[in-house]
């Protein structure tokens, strides 16, 4: 096990991680140059037309280096928006060490401390990575004072290098293999093997992709799943190289794929360990922390025939995606539908994207929504995330909401208006302190449902998109809630009431408002779209009528004839609003979710 390395990289949203996995995987002669892509480890569509990473992946390379030796390196990429820092915790667990990717002109950013934080919480071994360094924006000095002081680690350890124009690939490789320890682990131990990712093959059932910590995977094992207490036989092992390799077996410090015969998608658990059925070990794989949604949002098929497809959708991509979390829910106007947890609005939007694509789905979803925490008159406490399970005012006590400690990087002279972006989202004991010469951290605690929406668009904005920011939660604390419904025509549309501070009510049922008159088609009457909280309207917007000019054949004469033909008309349109309904297209739920217009 002397020869092999296994490790992450981790960085900042959009700092080189997946270029430089690359790279390595081009030197290390792991792909034939015709059958080479961009961002190869990427393996969706989504994630290639947006330039993110969303899944993490492995491979297993063969690198030869400069004395001679050869090495097996086990190297996962990792996502790097806050959304997906759950997949970054299964990878780290899976490792000895990580690459710290920084951007040579983009410095340390949020996410950059926030992952090494999470590295140093498994006790992995940090080697810095200054990229990008061809870039004529780069400042390399000023990024390792930046190593050095927002980070606290030994900068003249960082290795430099630009993936892109491939400079420094073999220092890389070089530090990997010298300055991160190999694994440990008996291969004779009893079985210990940790599910940090699963995929579904609609031939093979579920393949589980496994970090063996300690003894031997081998095919025909009787297996059990600690966590789910169910027993398997093991069909088929081995190594990931860009496609499934099959071996004889997996030992202790090998990372590869175990095909079980796993068929029911919902008997696995990602973060789950695998050990011998005869000889179990003694307890699982630490360190494994189930991923705790913050933004919640129904999701209903457009039409109750695809219910069951929605379904078995749902079921394949919580194995894909262990953070998801979804049940059952009904609505009067929608039918049947999930109410599904997110960690973030991107992971919701790539959520529905991903359903979109892969299951060939049209869906409809309703406002995100965060969780509440209730408590009655009578003293009992209830957990609210769906606007339709929100009581009677007159029976609650207290409601409370979850609030954020968020941290934002920027360089000092955007101080003043992201002081003011945090004042507007009730932003509360707002502090900071200088990292390095013209660069500020700001920390301030805010309500998690204001800075969901556009916080991190708004940001960008306010800072030329040098500005970054990272969220930790922290706790509730007493909001005054209020249910805002959205009545169209006349007529509550479940899907599209919300919960939210009174202050927030009026601008955001206006917003709602406008979004909606501009996307539903005019009819022939007058549409009425208003907010309301209770019986009280509070915001209100009209898509007027078509109007057919009645009066056209009216060439002279008195002017009652005229008066008689429109009076006609306006009964006509009465009656007709009396029975006619509005169809709310599926562009009008999304539209309401997006920010304001610039």
């Amino acid at each position: 096990m002397d020869n092999v390395r296994t490790f992450c990289i981790i960085a900042h949203i959009d700092h080189g991680k997946s270029t430089l996995a690359d790279r390595l995987i081009q030197h290390c002669g792991a792909v034939e140059a015709r059958d080479f892509r961009d961002q190869i480890l990427d393996s969706m569509d989504i994630e290639r037309e947006r330039g993110i990473t969303i899944k993490s992946n492995s491979v297993t390379l063969d690198y030869v280096a400069r004395d001679g030796r050869s090495y097996h390196l086990n190297l996962i990429d990792t996502p790097g928006h806050v959304d997906f820092s759950h997949e970054v915790r299964r990878s780290l667990m899976s490792c000895e060490g990580a690459l710290l990717l920084v951007d040579a002109s983009q410095g340390v950013e949020a996410q950059t401390v926030a992952n090494l934080y999470l590295a140093l919480e498994y006790d992995l071994e940090i080697v810095p990575v200054i990229n990008k360094i061809d870039l004529p924006a780069a400042d390399v000095e000023r990024v390792r004072t930046e190593i050095e002081e927002d980070l606290g680690l030994d900068s003249d350890g960082a290795v430099l290098c630009s993936a892109k124009e491939g400079i420094g690939i073999e220092d890389v490789l070089e530090s990997v293999v010298h300055r991160l320890p190999p694994p440990t682990g008996d291969p004779a131990a009893p079985l210990k093997a940790l599910i940090f990712d699963a995929e579904y093959d609609p031939y093979r059932g579920a393949v589980l992709l496994v970090r063996v910590m300690e003894g031997t995977l081998r095919p025909g094992q009787e297996v059990l799943l600690m966590h789910t207490d169910a027993h398997y036989q093991v069909e088929e092992v081995g190594l990931l190289q860009l496609r499934r390799v099959r071996t004889a077996e997996l030992a202790a410090g090998a990372v590869g794929y175990v095909i079980a015969g796993v068929k029911a998608v919902s008997d696995i658990d990602v973060g789950d360990t695998i050990t011998e059925a005869e000889r179990p070990a003694g307890e699982p794989v630490p360190g494994y922390r189930p991923a705790k949604p913050v933004v919640f949002s129904s999701i209903y098929p457009m039409s109750n025939e695809e219910y069951p497809e929605l379904a078995k959708a749902l079921e394949k991509l919580k194995l894909n995606d262990a953070a998801l979390t979804y049940d059952k829910d009904s609505s009067a106007a929608l039918g049947f539908g999930f109410r599904c947890g997110f960690l973030g609005l991107l992971h919701l939007e790539i959520v529905q994207e991903r359903l979109r694509r892969e299951y060939d789905l049209s869906l409809i979803l309703s406002a995100p929504s965060v969780r509440y925490r209730v408590t009655f008159a009578d003293g009992s406490v209830r957990w609210i995330d769906n606007p339709s399970e929100f009581p009677e005012p007159g029976s609650i006590e207290r409601t409370e909401e979850p609030f954020i400690k968020a941290s934002v990087m920027m360089p000092e002279r955007y101080l003043g208006q992201v002081m003011e972006l945090c004042r507007e989202r009730r932003g509360a004991q707002t502090n900071f302190h200088y990292l390095a010469v013209g660069r500020v951290e700001l920390i301030s605690e805010m309500p998690l449902a204001d800075v969901l929406f556009d916080f991190n668009d708004r940001l960008k904005s306010v800072t030329q998109g040098y500005g970054s920011f990272d969220y930790e939660m922290l706790d509730y604390r007493d909001t005054d809630l209020v249910k805002v419904d959205i009545l169209v025509n006349g007529e509550p549309v479940d899907a599209l009431a919300q919960l939210v501070h009174r202050d927030k009510a009026r601008p955001r049922a206006l917003h709602y408002c406008e979004r909606l008159a501009e996307t539903i088609p005019r009819q022939q009457f007058k549409i009425a779209i208003q907010g309301a909280i209770g019986g009280q309207v509070i915001a209100r917007t009209t898509i007027n009528a078509f109007r057919k000019d009645v009066t056209a054949k009216c060439y002279g004469g008195d002017i009652t004839r005229k008066r008689k033909l429109l009076e006609k008309q306006k009964k006509g349109k009465k009656r007709m609003k009396m029975v006619g309904s509005v169809e709310i297209p599926q562009s009008a739920f999304v539209a309401v979710l997006k920010t304001d217009k610039d």
